[in-house]
């Protein structure tokens, strides 16, 4: 039984139930792209353990929070309680297209501060895990004044021998500058074993416009397998320095592209810990995303999603 740990921040999120409803109606959930990996990644494989690794608060939201973690069976030993902070909001709004544009509140969001939970003794039991997951958002997120010693986790993580993983997933307005999310992208590559990179987020940050780019700058890293998502241009592999290219089936009935590349990572790495190979843990992963995308908000429902992924 596998044990992978995800890194981040779990946020309450805010979006309109329906077009026709007036703009002060809100349907209120949980979600944030470490978070939504891990349930992608629970619902497909249900065997494996999976852990969330965060901080919230001591209100109801947070309470409710936690309990919804249960709920889809992703462990909270490592889900700390901050007695002075909150957890972060967000509102979502999608245009006709399903493509989203996000107004975020997290300066009181207990996640920033979760690397002061992370002891000598917790970083020793995460270190029997098979795998420890994390995101630029997640980078982002943590106070600047922590990130050594969150480098100083990942460094001794990967000395116990697990496998670390990271989405360079880049959101502009989290950093201060470009430049500051460059150096840290860098780090987070260099110490990774495998990441997951989007065209888009290589675009936003360094120039990059193709998939052959992203590989070309990441080929300084030594990063033993390299997924690089390009949407309907498909995914480019590089496993061991072996080059292959996937092609992707267009969805035609996009909704919300909310958790697409969430849903996509957590089947992936799911499949890929269960002995799956590449070809068969993208072609999961893409059925994943593909139904995520059809339905409204970040978490689809969880029975429907089951089915799916069993047909």
């Amino acid at each position: 039984m596998k044990n992978i740990f995800l890194f981040g921040e779990c946020m309450i999120e805010l979006m309109a139930a329906s077009k026709d409803q007036p703009a002060n109606t809100m349907k209120q959930s949980f979600a944030g792209d470490v978070f939504n990996t891990a349930v992608y990644l629970k619902r497909t494989f249900s065997e494996q353990k999976v852990h969330l690794v965060t901080a919230v608060g001591q209100d109801k939201f947070s309470v409710d929070m936690i309990e919804y973690f249960k709920s889809e069976n992703i462990g909270t030993d490592f889900v700390y309680q901050s007695e002075t902070k909150i957890p972060g909001l967000y509102s979502i709004q999608l245009d006709d297209q399903g493509e989203r544009s996000f107004t975020y509140w997290r300066e009181n969001s207990a996640a920033r501060q979760v690397m002061q939970h992370i002891t000598d003794e917790a970083i020793s039991r995460l270190s029997i895990g098979d795998m420890f997951f994390f995101s630029g958002i997640s980078l982002a997120v943590i106070e600047p004044s922590a990130r050594a010693g969150f480098w100083n986790l990942i460094d001794r993580l990967k000395a116990a021998g697990v496998k670390i993983v990271f989405d360079p997933n880049y959101r502009p307005r989290l950093w201060s500058s470009p430049k500051e999310a460059q150096d840290q992208f860098e780090l987070a590559l260099e110490k990774s074993d495998l990441s997951l990179p989007g065209v888009d987020d290589f675009e936003q940050l360094f120039g990059m416009k193709t998939a052959e780019e992203v590989n070309n700058y990441c080929q300084q890293f030594a990063l033993n397998e390299l997924i690089i998502k390009n949407g309907e241009q498909g995914i480019l592999v590089v496993l061991n320095g072996d080059i292959t290219h996937f092609e992707i089936t267009p969805v035609e009935n996009v909704v919300d592209t909310t958790s697409a590349g969430d849903s996509f990572n957590g089947v992936y790495l799911g499949a890929r810990l269960e002995g799956h190979s590449v070809v068969d843990s993208i072609a999961l992963a893409s059925k994943a995303a593909g139904f995520v995308i059809q339905h409204k908000g970040a978490i689809v429902d969880k029975t429907a999603y089951q089915q799916f992924m069993a047909s």
